[in-house]
């Protein structure tokens, strides 16, 4: 009995962490764009542009594919992978659907001002979610009925939803239905996050790929990479605080690159979910890494 209590205390001190991790996302979410940005001087678009590629290079076919982008923020993601797949199939048959998850309300938010025609899904997590009124939504599904109501409806343009929802339950997603789940700088954020690679190995089709985009843990630091490390830790900080008002989340940022994992921990892990990693690729001076894997 004891052991079963020190187990609930360690799971509710886990999700009042989640919790907090997301408060802070919904506080900076306004200026979280303008930050970004001028913290990474543009070059991370170049990282998703090229992962956003290799990804489809990895799929038999490119035609009529589902994409959901989890931790999907602000809408980044989403955009590359709009403007990719229209360029390889036209605008009108660009894609068959993409799909935004992430748990914080005000990304969201951000992402439909971003894409004025994606809608606005109410999903609930197993938590206790809240829909984009405020009030309790036990709402779990696609029904269009949910939409916002300023959404495009033409037929021209292809469907993107934009769900509240954690990486680690997506169970509002069917499984063996997707055939591309990206996570561009979100997985870090996911405390459990071996749930979450066990929901991408559900709803991915079998030989579907995952995008991996993080701030990896280092194994043996380079001498760059200490550097690279004094500006994460000491100017992020300050010029990401001073932008957002919000000097605490910018601190945040750069610890959780600390207690991450490396991309070959990450291969190990999402071989035990049956996910084999096709390639671990280092950005501007290993920053970055992508890593993709296929499901088998």
């Amino acid at each position: 009995m004891h052991k079963r209590n020190m187990m609930q205390e360690n799971s509710q001190a886990l999700e009042s962490k989640q919790r907090q991790i997301v408060n802070m996302f919904d506080e900076i979410a306004k200026d979280y764009d303008k930050a970004n940005r001028i913290l990474s001087l543009g070059i991370d678009i170049s990282w998703r542009v090229d992962a956003t590629k290799r990804a489809l290079n990895a799929l038999e076919s490119t035609s009529a594919l589902s994409v959901l982008d989890v931790a999907c923020g602000s809408g980044d993601m989403i955009l590359h992978w709009q403007k990719r797949l229209r360029a390889l199939n036209g605008a009108q048959n660009a894609y068959q659907k993409i799909i935004g998850i992430d748990p914080s309300k005000e990304m969201l938010k951000a992402a439909h001002q971003k894409i004025p025609e994606s809608r606005l899904i109410n999903v609930a997590t197993n938590a206790g979610g809240m829909d984009f009124n405020g009030t309790d939504s036990g709402a779990k599904n696609l029904d269009s009925n949910n939409a916002d109501s300023s959404a495009s409806t033409s037929p021209n343009t292809a469907p993107i939803s934009l769900m509240l929802g954690e990486a680690k339950d997506l169970s509002a997603i069917e499984s063996s239905s997707i055939d591309i789940v990206s996570i561009a700088y979100g997985l870090r954020n996911v405390l459990s996050y071996e749930l979450a690679l066990s929901e991408f190995a559900r709803v991915l089709k079998k030989g579907g790929v995952l995008v991996v985009l993080d701030f990896f843990k280092k194994s043996k630091p380079s001498l760059l990479d200490k550097i690279i490390g004094l500006y994460t830790k000491r100017v992020l900080p300050i010029v990401g605080g001073l932008i957002s008002r919000n000097f605490a989340a910018y601190k945040y940022l750069p610890d959780s690159m600390e207690v991450f994992v490396t991309p070959e921990e990450l291969k190990a892990a999402l071989e035990k979910v049956g996910i084999q990693t096709k390639e671990i690729r280092s950005y501007s001076a290993g920053i970055s890494h992508l890593v993709l894997g296929v499901k088998g």
